[in-house]
């Protein structure tokens, strides 16, 4: 079995509070794009993770991608063997949930690989043991996360935003750790309307409007992610802001041809990873 791991972007993210044990609340929209990894599930004679494509810097039982089998395996009391390919395309450290994805849709290709049976609902609990940001991925569309992302409700965009854009995604040679994007934030003290009101208002209004509340801390230590930021704009962006905690930048551009569009950012941002949607 192939499946297509992707990344998402967050539209706007807002850190609402902080709880007693430690963990942040927040309230964000996540969309997929089609920046993909490759995953591929085979019967084996054992059970061992195969890596290509980018680097991955940990062990493979300590691979998201592992721990996802092994917590599989605890839930159904065992599993077939089974070769598991992972190639990685999406860059870690990027705030683009390559590492989560690939999670996510492990649980999802054991369950339909091996005809477990188990539904939507559990495998999104399952997944939340895995990392915030996993459960998104088991549903995979749009979706409003709050609490600690965990918590999340199908979220219809405005008609026409993904269909009448181009998103362009450029990720700098270097990543952040979520630890420490996390240990330079604050919650927002001040007023402002709830998320989904302002990704109401008109696209051209998004950028006054919404934002990312790791991006200040993290463009501090690292002004290149500003610069990035900057950049787009200039060069058309209706909307540009970083991607969950950094380190990858996007931008919303009206509809051009990918190609164009990605030759241009390829020449503009050389040391870093580049990738249009189609």
């Amino acid at each position: 079995m192939i499946l297509f791991p992707h990344a998402k972007i967050n539209l706007g993210l807002d850190i609402t509070g902080k709880r007693p044990d430690g963990y942040h609340t927040l309230e964000t929209v996540m969309i997929p794009t089609d920046w993909e990894d490759l995953l591929e599930l085979t019967q084996a004679k054992e059970t061992r993770l195969v890596c290509t494509g980018r680097k991955v810097d940990c062990p493979p039982e300590k691979n998201l991608v592992m721990k996802a089998f092994r917590l599989m395996e605890s839930e159904t009391g065992g599993l077939p063997p089974t070769l598991i390919h992972l190639h990685k395309n999406i860059p870690d450290g990027a705030g683009l949930g390559g590492g989560s994805a690939d999670a996510a849709f492990t649980l999802r290709g054991l369950n339909d690989l091996y005809c477990l049976g188990i539904p939507t609902e559990r495998l999104a609990a399952l997944a939340g043991m895995l990392g915030s940001d996993c459960p998104f991925f088991i549903y995979d569309r749009p979706m409003l996360c709050t609490g600690t992302g965990t918590e999340l409700q199908p979220f219809e965009l405005q008609s026409g935003i993904l269909e009448n854009h181009t998103l362009a995604i450029i990720k700098p040679p270097f990543g952040i750790s979520t630890k420490d994007a996390y240990a330079g934030v604050r919650p927002y003290t001040g007023h402002r309307k709830p998320l989904t009101e302002r990704l109401a208002l008109p696209l051209d209004r998004w950028q006054s409007a919404l934002g990312n509340d790791f991006e200040r801390p993290v463009i501090i230590a690292r002004p290149q992610i500003g610069e990035i930021k900057a950049r787009l704009s200039v060069l058309g962006a209706v909307y540009a802001q970083m991607s969950g905690s950094g380190s990858a930048v996007f931008g919303l551009f009206p509809k051009t041809d990918s190609d164009i569009l990605s030759d241009l950012l390829v020449k503009e941002f050389p040391e870093c990873a580049v990738h249009v949607s189609r």
